[in-house]
């Protein structure tokens, strides 16, 4: 098993589920966008910011970009731990994935600063 620190939850098995749920609240996200966009063919941006104004919308936008944040990181976690490995880099594996894993964490931590400004307005 898998016990490095930068792991999203220590465990395989919960990193699997992870990814699996976040990619449903994407898609459950991304179909109601598809939906409204289809049943109000005419819309204006006060109609955009009508939706996003009610807080039921703003809720769930937060839940899709939680769960973006938490899909791209155990995508880009997986990525790093299978191809940045010794046998492709040598010693300086760890190094790599260390900062490649840092980098990918700190740009998610302001996508995802930035999309609560964004979303609530502060």
């Amino acid at each position: 098993m898998v016990t490095n620190v930068t792991n999203f939850s220590r465990s395989g098995l919960y990193d699997w589920m992870a990814q699996r749920v976040s990619a449903v609240v994407l898609a459950a996200y991304f179909l109601f966008l598809l939906g409204y966009l289809l049943f109000n063919p005419g819309l204006t941006y006060a109609d955009w910011h009508g939706l996003f104004s009610h807080t039921a919308m703003r809720i769930f936008s937060l839940l899709a970009l939680v769960a973006l944040s938490v899909h791209a990181w155990v995508g880009m976690w997986t990525i790093s731990t299978d191809y940045l490995t010794p046998m492709a880099l040598g010693k300086a594996a760890t190094v790599v994935r260390f900062l490649f894993q840092a980098v990918c964490g700190m740009a998610m931590f302001a996508f995802f600063v930035w999309g609560v400004q964004i979303l609530w307005g502060v």
